[in-house]
Order: C-alpha cells, then structure tokens, then sequence
C-alpha cells in the first residue's frame, strides 16, 4: 500500500478540482458534462488500480480497489467513445455507476478498519457515493445542468473525504505511506 496516501490525495485533489468546475459553468452542455464525466471517471479508476495492485508484505492486493478501478476506467472510456449519448441514457450510467464505486468504496473502507482509525471517512465516501447513483436514478429528468451540480457536489464532498482520509494514514500509520 505504499503511496497509497498520495494516490488517494491525488483522487481527493481530482474529485474537488471536477467540483469547482461543474460550479462554474453551470449551464454546460451535455457534451462537456460527459467530457467531465469520462475524464473524472477515468483518472478515479486509474488511481484505484494502481492502489488496488499495489502489494505489501503484511497485506495481499486490494480486489475490491482493482474492481473499482476496472468500473471506473470502463464507464470513462465507454461515456467517450459514445458522446451522442442521450442525456437520460447518462444520467442512468452515472447513477449505476455511482453505486457500484460506493459499495467498493464501502469494502476498502471496511477492509481498511485494521490499518487505521478513521476508516469510516470512507465508508462515508461510499455511502455519499450509493445516495447520489440513487438521486440520480429517482429523478432522470433533471437537466444537464442539474446533474452537472449533483456530480459537482459530490465530486468535491468525496474529493474532500479522501483528502481526509489520505491525511490519516500519512499520519496513523506511516508503515504504509
């Protein structure tokens, strides 16, 4: 798990940075949402597989972090290379996605309660996570923009906790930094 701390500061810098950009410009089109999107998506899942294969001596890889990874660079690349996409057919992708990364998050969170105190931060992450794939897929109708303020919301909510959470295992156990 060595670096991990600063992949998942880099994830948490990621995550506020997509943010404050879908603040912004709140009147985006659809098209630069999905740029976003697929952006936020691939670079989450690259950084969840290099943690996720990462092996240490006192623990085997994290499966539940590759997986995550996999989902993650899978939703990115396939929002790519259909930009046409209808805005309901996105808004379905990002909510299922949205709760499969959550319950990731929620197993290395709970896989995680050995190494550190305050793994809860990211089973929190996990369950803001599964709340916003859910919000999504209860209200599809929501425009382009409102979506881009959901996604906005919750890329810098998580984006934050992972900052948190990169700070905690930099500081409690620095065996793994």
């Amino acid at each position: 798990m060595e670096g991990a701390p600063s992949l998942l500061l880099i994830r948490g810098i990621l995550g506020v940075a997509v943010g404050f950009i879908a603040f912004a410009w709140p009147g985006i089109t659809l098209a630069v949402l999905v740029g976003i999107f697929a952006a936020y998506a691939i670079l989450d899942g690259i950084t969840n597989l290099f943690v996720g294969m990462r092996k240490s001596p006192e623990r085997g890889r994290s499966w539940a972090q590759v997986v995550q990874g996999l989902v993650g660079v899978t939703a990115g690349v396939l929002t790519m290379l259909w930009p046409g996409i209808t805005a309901l057919a996105l808004v379905w992708f990002i909510g299922a996605w949205a709760i499969v990364t959550g319950a990731l998050e929620i197993a290395a969170g709970i896989r995680l309660r050995r190494v550190i105190s305050g793994e809860w931060m990211l089973v929190l992450s996990g369950m803001l996570s599964i709340v916003f794939g859910i919000l999504v897929l209860a209200f599809p109708a929501a425009g382009a923009v409102g979506i881009s303020w959901i996604l906005g919301g919750y890329a810098a909510a998580v984006g934050f906790i992972l900052i948190a959470v990169a700070i905690r295992l930099r500081t409690q156990a620095p065996a793994i930094a």
